[in-house]
């Protein structure tokens, strides 16, 4: 099922009140396919709150039925931090309005290094 432009909006509004700039997020590795090639992965934030169906939205990806989780391809890297990478692209294509770190010595405003990621 294909995500509507309305849930798409309703989903990252709802993110932008879950999440700030340099929060942790969490996920959580459901199922490996035989062949490694597609995962399911489960989206955290804060104390246990489950944003996979707001991420799931938000970035245009399926969520399997029998894990709960987004059904990512591809391997070959760390697939947690590319759904956390991405969706801090998401939230802030053009950046964030302040810096939130630092990175190679500089200040980062860049909207992918927004949000840390830790594996559960």
């Amino acid at each position: 099922m294909a995500t509507s432009k309305s849930q798409r909006t309703e989903s990252l509004a709802r993110l932008h009140e879950i999440l700030k700039p340099g929060d942790t997020v969490y996920t959580v590795l459901r199922h490996v396919s035989a062949s490694g090639m597609t995962c399911h992965i489960s989206v955290i934030a804060g104390e246990c709150n489950d944003i996979t169906w707001y991420v799931m939205h938000a970035l245009g990806e399926r969520r399997s039925d029998k894990t709960g989780g987004l059904v990512i391809g591809g391997c070959g890297m760390d697939m947690g931090f590319d759904v956390v990478y991405n969706l801090g692209r998401t939230m802030w294509p053009d950046g964030t309005p302040e810096p939130h770190g630092t990175r190679n010595g500089e200040p980062d405003t860049c909207g992918g290094y927004a949000l840390k990621h830790r594996w559960l």
